[in-house]
């Protein structure tokens, strides 16, 4: 299967969350090219952005972990090629 680049924001709205966060990002770390994260105060959540470079199923893989993640929402955006 051919890999893909893509980018893969992260929104944390539970502290708590956090750790679970980073453990799924470590877990899949062979695919992370570099990864910025920032928290937004006003707001009380943390912002994650992480572009990536694997297969779809390594993707989908980590996005869906995140996703299930109690108060954390995940969006990406694939190369088509």
């Amino acid at each position: 299967m051919s890999k893909r680049v893509g980018v893969v924001g992260i929104i944390v709205e539970d502290l708590e969350s956090a750790q679970r966060v980073n453990a799924v990002l470590h877990e899949f770390s062979q695919i992370i090219v570099g990864r910025m994260g920032m928290p937004y105060k006003e707001r009380s959540v943390s912002i994650i952005s992480v572009i990536v470079d694997g297969t779809s199923d390594e993707i989908n893989a980590m996005t869906g972990k995140l996703g299930n993640i109690k108060n954390v929402t995940v969006k990406s955006a694939i190369s088509k090629k």
